[in-house]
Order: structure tokens, then C-alpha cells, then sequence
């Protein structure tokens, strides 16, 4: 590759990495580098997508299915409730991200686990994913909510 060209692709490369980094910097987030509970507008974008994408199985008032720690007849697990009754919050930021955009499976690197959560990567935006899991979060208690970025502190 000639001098202008590797030149050309190292500031591509740059651009792209930083545009990835800016992702989970956002503005307003410093505690937890990706989610944004304490944004109106994010969070208020959030509950939209929440209620046109989640709350189907997860409920409206992000209770989840009943018996949800109980495998259905199907052998997949029931969508979990993600109020502070369930476990959401004891997972970090990140890996709620990637497993709202991956799959839990992926996500989780879980061999030949199977469940009827679906994979959001090309349905949702990042952004999309980053305001669903805001708006979640931001129906937690303070105490839930600062356990959660302790935890992010030291996960991310």
C-alpha cells in the first residue's frame, strides 16, 4: 500500500475507533460510561422503543412473565422482569447492551443455549438499545441504581 493510501486508512481507522469510543462516553453518563438514566429525552426515547419492542414479553410495567425462573414447556426460560424484582440490575451495562444486540447466547458465550429472547443487532440502533436500557434503569431505586454503576466501575 503506498504512503497516501496507508495514511488514508490509518485516519479511517481512527475515525472509526473513536466513533466507537464515543458510544459508551456519552454525554450526562459519566458513572456508568453507557447508559443515561438521569436523560429525560434518552430515557423518554427509551420507554417509546421499550413499549413498541419489549414490553410484549417483558410487560409494560417491565414485570415479566409469571414463573419467569421457570423453564416453559419449550424448554426456553420465560422473559424476566426488569423492575428491581428481577435480576437485570445485577448485570453490567455492557452486557445488557450485548445481549440486547447479540443474543444472550453470544453475549453470555453460552454453547448451544437457546432462548426466545431475539438477537436486536439491524432491528435496533445502538442508540435505540443504549435508550431502552436507560429508560429500564432508570425506574430502579437510587440504592439499585448506585449498586448497578459500582458494578459498572468495575466491569467497564
Amino acid at each position: 500500500m503506498g504512503k497516501p493510501l496507508h495514511s488514508l486508512a490509518i485516519a479511517g481507522a481512527l475515525i472509526v475507533g473513536l466513533g466507537a469510543a464515543a458510544l459508551f462516553v456519552l454525554p450526562g453518563n459519566e458513572n456508568t460510561g453507557l447508559l443515561q438514566p438521569d436523560n429525560a429525552d434518552v430515557v423518554a426515547r427509551g420507554k417509546v422503543v421499550y413499549d413498541e419492542t419489549c414490553a410484549a414479553c417483558h410487560g409494560a410495567n417491565l414485570e415479566g412473565e409469571a414463573d419467569w425462573q421457570t423453564p416453559k414447556a419449550d424448554g426456553l426460560m420465560p422473559a424476566p422482569p426488569h423492575d428491581v424484582s428481577g435480576h437485570t440490575w445485577h448485570h453490567s451495562s455492557k452486557l445488557l447492551f450485548d445481549m440486547t444486540k447479540y443474543g444472550v447466547a453470544e453475549a453470555a458465550n453460552l454453547e448451544n443455549y437457546q432462548s426466545a429472547m431475539p438477537a436486536y443487532e439491524g432491528v435496533l440502533t445502538d442508540d435505540e438499545i443504549i435508550a431502552v436500557l436507560s429508560f429500564i434503569k432508570a425506574s430502579w431505586p437510587e440504592d439499585v441504581r448506585a449498586r448497578h454503576d459500582a458494578l459498572d466501575a468495575v466491569t467497564n
